[in-house]
Parts: C-alpha cells; sequence; structure tokens
C-alpha cells in the first residue's frame, strides 16, 4: 500500500523530506492555480495507472487553521454566500475536484477523516520522537465516488457540504467527548513493531557497529569527533523536525484571501 499527497511546494525544499517526496511521485502545488495547473495535471495523470494499491491524502483547508486565518476564511464564505464554520476553514474546491477529475477510474471512494486529540494536547513530531504518548479518537466516513458530483460546480458544493457536516460532528464531540456512531477500538498489532525492529536493526546495524569500533578503539580524538557528530546531527534532526510546528509553517494563504476581499 503506497500513499501519495497534493503538498505545497514550499516542502519540496525541505532536506531530506522534500527530496525523498520528490522522488515518490508526490504532486506538489503552489496554491496558484495558474501556476499549478499544468504541474497538477501532469503529476495526477502520471498517478492514473500507479500499479500498486494507493491512498491519496489531500487536505482542503489548504493551510493550518489559526483564529486569524479562520476569521479571513469566514469573511470570504460570508462573501461567497456560504455557511460558516466554526472549526474549520473554507475548503478549497480546487485541488478536490480536479483530483478526481484526474483519478476517476482509479479510485474507488473518499474517505472523510476528522481526527481529535483528547485533553486538547497538539501533537508534535519531536513530541513523538521523545516519547510523548498522544491520545486520540478518529471519525471515518466512506463515500464511493459515484456518489459525488462529476460537474465542477456541483462537486465543490458537495465538498462544502461535508465540511458543513464535519462542523457539526466536531460540535457533537465536543458536546459528548466522542464521535456518534459505533465505536471500533482496534487491537494492538505486534507485527507493526516486530517490523519497525527488524528494519530499524537492519538499517542502523552500520552505524552500531561503527560507534562499537570507535569506542574500542581508545582514541580520544575519534571518540570526541564522533560524539561532537551525533550532536550535530541531534540538532539537525530537531531543526528540521521543527518545521512541523504551526508557529513555523506560516502561510501566505490569510493574506491572499484578504486581498481578493479588497
Amino acid at each position: 500500500m503506497s500513499s501519495k499527497v497534493l503538498a505545497k511546494h514550499e516542502l519540496l525544499k525541505v532536506p531530506l523530506i522534500g527530496w525523498t517526496w520528490y522522488f515518490l511521485e508526490i504532486v506538489f502545488c503552489k496554491r496558484k492555480w495558474e501556476e499549478d495547473r499544468k504541474t497538477v495535471f501532469k503529476g495526477l495523470n502520471r498517478l492514473k495507472d500507479y500499479p500498486e494499491c494507493m491512498w491519496f491524502l489531500l487536505y482542503c483547508e489548504g493551510t493550518r487553521f489559526t483564529e486569524t486565518k479562520h476569521q479571513i476564511s469566514m469573511q470570504v464564505a460570508e462573501s461567497k454566500g456560504l455557511p460558516k464554520l466554526k472549526y474549520h476553514l473554507l475548503p478549497r474546491t480546487k485541488g478536490f475536484t480536479t483530483t478526481l477529475q484526474c483519478l476517476k477510474g482509479t479510485v474507488t471512494a473518499v474517505y472523510d477523516v476528522t481526527l481529535n486529540f483528547k485533553d486538547n494536547q497538539t501533537p508534535t513530531l519531536l513530541g513523538i520522537v521523545n516519547g510523548k504518548r498522544y491520545k486520540a479518537d478518529m471519525s471515518v466516513r466512506r463515500f464511493p465516488v459515484e456518489d459525488i458530483p462529476e460537474d465542477e460546480q456541483e462537486c465543490a458544493s458537495w465538498l462544502h457540504k461535508l465540511y458543513q457536516e464535519k462542523d457539526a460532528l466536531q460540535e457533537s464531540y465536543n458536546k459528548e467527548g466522542k464521535f456518534p456512531g459505533p465505536t471500533v477500538v482496534p487491537h494492538r498489532r505486534p507485527w507493526t513493531l516486530l517490523n519497525f525492529m527488524f528494519w530499524a536493526t537492519l538499517l542502523l546495524s552500520p552505524l552500531i557497529n561503527f560507534a562499537y569500533g570507535v569506542a574500542v578503539s581508545g582514541s580520544p580524538l575519534l571518540i570526541i569527533g564522533f560524539i561532537i557528530f551525533l550532536i550535530i546531527a541531534s540538532i539537525a534532526i530537531r531543526r528540521l523536525i521543527g518545521v512541523t510546528e504551526v508557529k513555523k509553517t506560516g502561510s501566505s494563504y490569510g493574506n491572499l484571501e484578504a486581498k481578493k476581499q479588497n
């Protein structure tokens, strides 16, 4: 099973992550349709005959939720005569309608996922690396592709209606502490842990052997140099992970939308 995503072009410049995604055929966009049209169509059409089962991830809001962006987004909703959302930004429909248009016949369904972390936790990759545990509830709804309108405007209206339902779902969760409907608690899967341990051991064994060789070498200069290397690598990884934080991933989304209204 492979996963693809429609990601913002800025991520392409992030060392390791961006470069890896490029070779994994991730579709990048600048969120300016005039510039993205050819790139997005080319990337999506390339996935039509993808040889494996594939998930295509699409974040329709286009940017992180902040109070400022929410206020601006709701101003846009009011100007377009759309119902206001309390917990979400107005979805950007162009990417969704284009994806369905290009991948029709390849994908069979759209899965709407709403994820809530308990105790108002804000998870970060750095927290996960540090071993912090996060508990969450997830609501998943499946919509067969044939039930979604093919016409672009009708498809966009369908997406707006979906987000209104998501807003009501979030309101229900905030009141009840859980999503409506039956609850499924997944069983722990030891195979996942064993698989991770196998690949971690396989990939890290050269570094472990090298570290052991340095430790038994008795050379103070070599040992100090290796320790400095580990410190620098640790700092670099933490800074790299830091780009996932909301405050460090600023978007011009709100400013652009505000300019359109002026």
